[in-house]
């Protein structure tokens, strides 16, 4: 079972996608990451696009904690289901307008960037993707960032670092169990 954490939608129960196609992010992790986020300001305000959606959590805790808008991509049907009816549970939260669900693969949706630039992006792929797909992944969002963004990866303790493209430097990254997000900013 997935919720809301913190903020105008805390304590709100999330629908989670069946089966075993996601792995959602635990609360301690999503907390920790969040607490972080939160210290450093990068969330009230900022535009943000959750990639590899999943059930949107990452991006509907944001709205709930003060982002203005997010964007959450997932290109399964059943899980971008999943993101639409947990926008809805929220929509008297967060506003009618606070959240876009785009079911497509992260790729296509990247080949044409919002003109905005993005403030906040969370990476939640599937642990099993190879690195390769990953570097491409990031080499397409980089063009989309805006000045100052922050990038979240989230991977499994047993994957290595991404592999960043030029004008994206890694900042840190922190262990939680088996999971592993790694941090990084625009060059």
């Amino acid at each position: 079972m997935s919720r809301i954490i913190a903020g105008v939608a805390g304590g709100r129960t999330l629908t989670s996608v069946p089966g075993d196609h996601t792995r959602p992010t635990t609360d301690r992790v999503k907390e920790s990451l969040f607490s972080g986020l939160e210290a450093a300001d990068a969330i009230r305000g900022a535009l943000v696009l959750d990639l590899f959606a999943g059930s949107g959590a990452l991006g509907l805790e944001a709205l709930s904690r003060g982002a203005r808008r997010a964007t959450l991509v997932e290109s399964a049907r059943r899980a971008a289901d999943v993101c639409r009816r947990n926008a809805r549970l929220l929509e008297a939260d967060l506003g009618p307008a606070a959240v876009r669900v785009r079911q497509e693969k992260v790729a296509s949706f990247l080949a044409t960037p919002d003109p905005h630039g993005w403030d906040l992006v969370f990476l939640d792929p599937p642990y099993p993707m190879p690195e390769p797909e990953l570097a491409t992944v990031l080499a397409l969002l980089r063009p989309a960032l805006a000045e100052g963004a922050l990038v979240v990866v989230e991977r499994s303790t047993r994957s290595p670092e991404p592999t960043w493209p030029d004008g994206l430097e890694p900042v840190r990254d922190r262990k939680y169990g088996e999971t592993r997000l790694w941090y990084a900013e625009p060059a």
